[in-house]
């Protein structure tokens, strides 16, 4: 490894046109000429350490936090889901402090990390993730929090997580990591900072995101049950149920044997599909020929509603049609009758999924089943076809907000990887390189 910076090599021939001036071709890329190459392990005010094998516990304030794998998320946040502690007499020796990241060792998840901040308590780490110290004099924590998110970081896991047949990477090998390191450590708090602004950006959009979505989320069950009416309107809702506003279709699966079948224009749908409410797309297209040969088409404008799948037991997926798509058996198509906006219908279902939970559950069937008979007899109060539309258009007012919201987060988050690419590389410097010299 050539760390030498005071004469730096002269790079080949073959290399001039490839590493720009005052930069220098290395193991971890090309980075500048007064910019060195280290092993995290080398960068350490101790050795890694793993973290206690304890169970969780419910969350009690009088026990201490405690932070999993599946308590960090991708982009490396304490994001508990729910909250949950650790009662262990040896819990006070696994607390984090402030500039320790913690990263996983094993299973899918290995690589990910989570640089401890203060301001989300104190933390107990478990023993599936291996606490990493940086000394502070040679690595500061926020420039190798930021460091760890960049590709070239992940396509190291990926190449030492290969090496066996489960993804892991020990402590030991978390050490070998090479990093590119600036000459001083105020050069690595600059380059932090800048990115850090930027995750601060991001967080705040999508903590609005959240709050948008819960205020469309409330809207909607006012709006639907009537308990606030939009201006305007004050006309009685008429009591009414499903079956007497759709009328439901069933749905089948082509026959797989038949190549003729598949491979089409046509989306089939599935739950799958309806998880995502995304109708249109489906990883499963029919042909003509498959709907000639009796497969059920779901016309513009009806709900497909899934009536049979594990997922019934703890959430309703339905999504609205905006073009022909065919449907398997674990779906139904409601196609709404003249008097009902179609995207009413789809609004009403979705917000009053706790209602159609109830269904499944009080069938008493384990494999989860919403039996039509029950769906055909739900109640529903409807509003005139101008009230239904005009609350259409408020969520759908909303729902173009979020989408602004969510473009300019998706956006941020792609200024933020080309920063990462030019600010932890030195293409781009904050700090004079002159006065690092």
């Amino acid at each position: 490894m050539n760390t030498n910076t005071t004469n730096p090599p002269v790079p080949k021939a073959a290399d001039q046109s490839a590493v720009p001036s005052g930069y220098r071709r290395t193991e971890v890329g090309v980075i500048p000429y007064d910019w060195e190459v280290k092993p995290l392990g080398q960068c350490l005010s101790r050795p890694p350490r793993y973290g206690i094998n304890a169970a969780a516990v419910p969350f009690d304030e009088a026990l201490h936090t405690y932070v999993r794998i599946t308590d960090i998320s991708e982009d490396g946040r304490f994001v508990p889901a729910p909250k949950v502690s650790v009662a262990h007499p040896h819990a006070n020796g696994y607390l984090l402090d402030d500039g320790d990241l913690v990263f996983a060792r094993t299973g899918a998840s290995v690589g990910k990390s989570y640089c401890y901040e203060p301001n989300d308590g104190a933390l107990v780490f478990a023993g599936f993730l291996i606490q990493i110290t940086p000394n502070a004099n040679q690595l500061r924590p926020g420039f190798l929090k930021q460091y760890v998110q960049t590709g070239a970081y992940w396509d190291w896991v990926a190449t030492m997580s290969a090496r066996s047949g489960q993804p892991g990477i020990n402590g030991k090998e978390y050490g070998t990591l090479l990093l590119p390191l600036p000459p001083t450590t105020e050069e690595q708090d600059a380059i932090a900072e800048a990115l850090s602004d930027v995750d601060g950006l991001i967080e705040a959009l999508e903590k609005l995101i959240a709050k948008k979505r819960a205020i469309k989320q409330a809207a909607i069950q006012q709006l639907i049950t009537g308990n606030t009416r939009l201006p305007g309107f004050s006309s009685q809702w008429e009591p009414t149920t499903l079956g007497e506003l759709a009328t439901f279709l069933s749905g089948g699966t082509p026959s797989r044997s038949n190549d003729e079948f598949w491979n089409g224009d046509i989306p089939w749908i599935s739950a799958t599909s309806l998880r995502c409410f995304e109708i249109c797309r489906s990883d499963s297209n029919v042909t003509e020929e498959a709907v000639a040969a009796g497969s059920k088409m779901a016309p513009v404008g009806s709900t497909l509603m899934l009536v049979r799948g594990s997922a019934l037991h703890k959430e309703i997926l339905c999504g609205l049609v905006t073009k022909p798509v065919c449907f398997n058996q674990d779906v139904k198509a409601l196609v709404p009758h003249p008097r009902v906006v179609p995207i009413f219908l789809t609004t009403v279902i979705r917000g009053r999924a706790e209602d159609f939970l109830k269904l499944v559950s009080s069938a008493g069937n384990t494999a989860g089943v919403l039996d039509t008979k029950l769906l055909k007899a739900f109640e529903i109060n409807l509003p005139s076809s101008d009230e239904q539309a005009a609350i259409a258009q408020v969520l759908s007012d909303m729902d173009a907000e979020i989408e602004s919201l969510e473009r300019r987060r998706d956006k941020t988050q792609k200024i933020k990887q080309g920063m990462m690419q030019q600010l932890l590389t030195g293409r781009v410097r904050l700090v004079d390189a002159e006065a690092t010299i």
